[in-house]
């Protein structure tokens, strides 16, 4: 389903040598410089362009742990109840969306509710109602799981389609950091209580049931480190396992990804499980409070953009990072060289 292409090595090198010429001492532009040679490595041209088509896709589902273990603090129903605000505009991540100019898909892949709570275009594709508590038994079947990744890998297809040049995965699922976190902490080799963070803001009580909860969840998929598919179907969810297959779907494409918090970062461990090419195409747009995603995007090699200690999820993030990569670009491809103005470049 991958066959990722690599990305541009000629534009990335292309880019880093203009960088050299530009009205400024070299690195002056910190960080920007190096992200402005990755934006050319994606798009195979020097110079660069700003994205102009960001699409977000918000994956939605909820997990049987948070249910029966009582891992977050809020009530599973919430998910259901934000699926609908996505769709009024109300979300944190509409206003951001709204302001850097992005399309927004909303999909419920598992929502544990009735279907007629939504339009049916947002219901449609669902694979699951809900999915198992991991920490007992199987998120999703494995015929479940393939059905998450070739949706994933079928949303991306369609945004782009409709233009997007850069897209930005978000979550919304109660008690999705606990299968998140699980997720992360075998594929990192992290102990349980390494990766367990607080999530939606729960106190100290629940914090020792989710820590427990994700303990048992790793030794149930602890063998399965390198069968990325048996790892989602056995403590994943066909929310994440759909985030999955949309990251290896961009990537195929040749579009680039802004990852947002610890649920896009553990699908993004997942997605190289499946094809070590693809974290080539992703860029990390933030860290997340949760000690899990610092602990994913160093096993990525990915250093986040920015830090504004969010824990929101819903791609909240990746938005707030994408003004950052399109002033990376245009300082590329804009600003004036040495010689066209007429600007000495050191001291004799």
């Amino acid at each position: 389903m991958s066959s990722i292409p690599a990305v541009d090595e000629a534009s990335r090198a292309a880019a880093l040598k203009r960088q050299a010429t530009l009205t400024k001492p070299s690195g002056a532009l910190g960080r920007l410089e190096p992200l402005s040679a990755w934006v050319c490595a994606v798009q195979g041209s020097c110079p660069p362009r700003a994205f102009s088509r960001p699409a977000l896709v918000i994956l939605a589902g909820d997990h049987g742990v948070a249910k029966t273990a009582g891992t977050s603090a809020y009530p599973p129903e919430v998910t259901a109840q934000m699926v609908l605000n996505f769709l009024a505009g109300g979300a944190a991540a509409n206003v951001l969306a709204r302001m850097v100019g992005a399309s927004i898909a909303v999909v419920d892949v598992s929502v544990d509710a009735d279907p007629a709570y939504a339009p049916a275009e947002v219901v449609r594709n669902r694979v699951r109602r809900g999915s198992g508590s991991i920490d007992v038994e199987n998120g999703m079947t494995s015929e479940e799981t393939r059905a998450a990744l070739e949706l994933g890998d079928a949303l991306a297809a369609a945004v782009i389609a409709d233009g997007a040049d850069i897209v930005v995965p978000g979550d919304m699922g109660i008690g999705n950091t606990t299968p998140a976190s699980t997720l992360i902490a075998i594929l990192t080799g992290s102990p349980p209580h390494a990766v367990t963070g607080r999530g939606t803001g729960i106190d100290d009580a629940t914090l020792q049931r989710k820590s427990a909860t994700i303990a048992l969840a790793v030794t149930r998929g602890q063998g399965l480190a390198h069968d990325p598919r048996g790892l989602l179907s056995a403590v994943g969810g066909p929310d994440i396992a759909a985030m999955t297959g949309l990251l290896l779907g961009a990537a195929r494409r040749r579009i680039p990804i802004i990852l947002d918090g610890i649920v896009s970062c553990a699908a993004a461990l997942v997605a190289r499980e499946v094809d070590p090419g693809v974290v080539a195409w992703m860029v990390a747009g933030h860290v997340s409070t949760e000690p899990a995603a610092r602990l994913a995007l160093h096993a990525l090699g990915l250093e986040p953009l920015i830090d504004l200690q969010l824990r929101l999820g819903e791609g909240s993030g990746g938005l707030l990072a994408l003004p950052h990569i399109n002033a990376a670009a245009l300082t590329l491809a804009e600003m004036a060289t040495f010689d066209g103005a007429g600007v000495s470049d050191r001291h004799a």
